[in-house]
């Protein structure tokens, strides 16, 4: 015989985490992701374990589909650059709701961001601020992504480029660059004032080991996203 259903109220003595790890595919377990989402928004955490669970159950029972739900996922998942959270739950959400204006604005913002068009993102971000700013965290997040990107880019970024990437400028600008030379290793030049980035095997080739093509994987660059084209 099969394992039989744990009732309400043995599962509320599971977690979250454990209840998907238990029961993945049981429907009465949907409530408790959906509650999860809004935790995991208010206590800037994230679970994309979970989160997938809910969009899989979702495809199940479309009918109570909650699209704010969907958003904040969509969102926290996109904080999670550089990591391909934002496709893989892309793929979990039917069409006919990447049709939906809210989505279509996300599904852009994850293209600017994979391709590096800082601009373009932060101007489309502000026209989502109702959107975005329900998530906490989601600057910085996308600003850390952004310094990320630039460190395996350049040997030495102008100062107007990482202020373009991470959407700042003056005293506030100042303070960010602080915080890196402090705690990631920047330096500051004194002349021009560019940032000299600590070097890597992406921004220093020659340090890379056993590369006998010269190719670097571009992995999070090529991606197909139904809206676009």
């Amino acid at each position: 015989m099969g394992k039989e259903m744990e009732s309400p109220k043995e599962q509320s003595s599971y977690t979250v985490e454990q209840l998907v790890a238990v029961n993945p595919f049981n429907p009465e377990i949907l409530p408790d992701l959906e509650n999860y989402v809004n935790e995991q928004v208010t206590s800037q955490t994230y679970s994309l374990d979970a989160n997938l669970c809910l969009l899989r159950l979702y495809q199940f029972e479309p009918e109570r589909m909650n699209t704010h739900i969907v958003a904040r996922i969509l969102v926290k998942a996109l904080m999670a650059m550089p990591a391909p959270d934002f496709s893989l739950c892309l793929f979990l959400i039917p069409e006919r709701v990447q049709m939906e204006e809210q989505f279509k604005s996300l599904i852009v913002l994850s293209h600017f961001l994979e391709t590096g068009r800082f601009g373009q993102f932060w101007d489309e971000a502000a026209k989502n601020r109702h959107i975005l700013e329900t998530v906490p965290g989601f600057e910085q997040a996308i600003q850390a992504y952004a310094s990320h990107l630039l460190s395996l880019s350049y040997q030495k970024v102008p100062r107007s480029v990482l202020a373009e990437a991470v959407n700042m400028d003056g005293a506030s600008l100042d303070k960010f660059i602080e915080h890196q030379v402090a705690n990631s290793g920047w330096i500051v030049e004194k002349e021009e004032g560019s940032i000299v980035l600590p070097q890597n095997e992406f921004n220093h080739p020659e340090l890379k080991k056993n590369n006998t093509d010269g190719n670097v994987p571009l992995e999070h660059i090529a991606r197909i996203f139904p809206i676009l084209g």
